[in-house]
């Protein structure tokens, strides 16, 4: 059995209050009896003492009434084991049920969960959060430690194997020649293309200028026997001439004629990724290749092996593993979700969609678990907590009851006069 349950975090504060909300009360009462006993003993001599002792009369009896009421929810009046006392004891796990059905049926509905979440709005609240240097600061250690306890906790061989599995099994499920297509689009709409020819125009030259002799040579050797050998030189001499003069224009000369037809060239393959079966049929059998090759296996592996390093060096040197790239990735998040209210809203759908439903699914767990940990407490002990949570603002009901009941009193006495 639980012997009791949680402090509350200011329960010295609360009991203290409640304290003095009982000698309060307490105190009224003992001023009516005072105020009963001094009006009876010199009524005779002032017959208006009559209303003032009718008064008091009647707040005693409203005050002790609702001491006892008030009193005989957590315990026995003055210790004596009155029936229908103790109430809270004895009925503590009828309570702990009620309890439960009613946080059940009226805190974790679908309705009430989305209306409250709805005005909680938890991304911009984590977005202003992670705007302070030392919250995403605390965020990337708890991050960052969780996942190292996560990493070196997972069985090394099995994960590598999984991990390996799943990474060849996403990218056996995409379309390459799709992502080629798209990424060469926008690559030919940024000027990509040309780029790439220059950069491969400047190697081509460097080459036939490194090759000059390896080229005449070949011409050499190409040319027949009968050809002069001063002119197999200045065949191959004007032939790379020409390719560098040609290299040199094109260079030059972001209009030439050639680089329009390379863009053409480009456009028309980006065209033939998208609409020829056989071109599509060759990039997947090519990524199907790649896939197959060791070399994938030992990278996904590499991947893992580093992940698990890493975790295992932040868990032996915390402090001396820098955390700055996370952190740049959660300030990055923050800037995101402070700019973009569609993402907002889409982070804050989610969270409210996630938050429902695990609580919606687990409502009945929940509620038999408050049922539960209440029937567990110690009677004495939970009519206290109760007691304490609730306890002050019942005082209030013996004050009234001290007040109402005289002023009842003082009406009644008065109409009895006149009747």
């Amino acid at each position: 059995m639980i012997p009791t349950p949680l402090p509350l975090p200011d329960e010295a504060t609360r009991r203290a209050a409640l304290e003095r909300m009982k000698m309060a009360a307490t105190g009224l009462l003992v001023v009516a009896l005072i105020v009963f006993i001094v009006a009876k003993m010199n009524e005779d001599v002032y017959p208006w003492l009559a209303y003032v002792r009718a008064t008091a009369e009647a707040s005693l009896v409203g005050g002790i009434a609702d001491w006892f009421a008030v009193t005989a929810l957590f315990r026995h009046p003055l210790g004596i084991p009155i029936p229908h006392t103790a109430i809270m004891q004895k009925q503590k796990d009828r309570v702990g049920k009620i309890l439960g059905n009613f946080v059940q049926n009226h805190f974790l509905s679908r309705t009430v969960l989305e209306a409250r979440l709805a005005g909680i709005h938890p991304a911009q609240r984590a977005a202003d959060w992670m705007q302070q240097e030392a919250n995403r600061r605390r965020l990337a250690k708890q991050l960052a430690g969780g996942l190292a306890r996560a990493v070196e906790a997972l069985p090394e061989v099995e994960v590598r194997e999984f991990v390996q599995r799943s990474a060849v099994s996403r990218l056996e499920g995409v379309k390459l020649a799709p992502l080629v297509s798209e990424v060469m689009t926008v690559a030919a709409a940024g000027g990509r293309p040309q780029e790439l020819l220059n950069e491969v125009m400047k190697l081509v030259g460097g080459a036939l200028k490194d090759g000059h002799d390896s080229i005449r040579e070949r011409v050499r050797q190409e040319s027949p026997r009968w050809v002069p050998v001063g002119l197999r030189d200045a065949v191959a001499d004007r032939l790379i001439g020409a390719v560098e003069r040609l290299i040199g224009e094109m260079l030059n000369d972001p209009l030439h004629p050639l680089r329009k037809k390379f863009d053409g060239i480009v456009a028309d393959f980006i065209n033939r990724i998208k609409t020829s079966p056989e071109l599509i049929a060759r990039i997947e059998g090519m990524k199907q290749d790649l896939l197959g090759h060791p070399i994938v296996e030992e990278m996904v592996s590499s991947v893992w092996d580093k992940t698990r390093l890493a975790a295992a060096g932040y868990r032996a040197d915390p402090e001396g593993t820098s955390l700055e790239p996370l952190e740049e990735i959660l300030a990055g998040l923050s800037e995101s979700l402070s700019e973009s209210e569609e993402l907002r809203g889409e982070v804050d759908r989610f969270t409210s969609e996630v938050i429902t439903s695990l609580l919606e699914q687990h409502r009945q767990e929940i509620a038999d678990l408050i049922a539960t940990t209440v029937a567990e407490w110690d009677p004495e002990v939970a009519a206290g907590r109760i007691e304490l949570a609730v306890g002050r603002d019942l005082q209030f009901v013996r004050l009234n009851g001290t007040l109402v009941g005289g002023a009842a009193g003082l009406v009644i006495y008065t109409l009895s006069r006149f009747l």
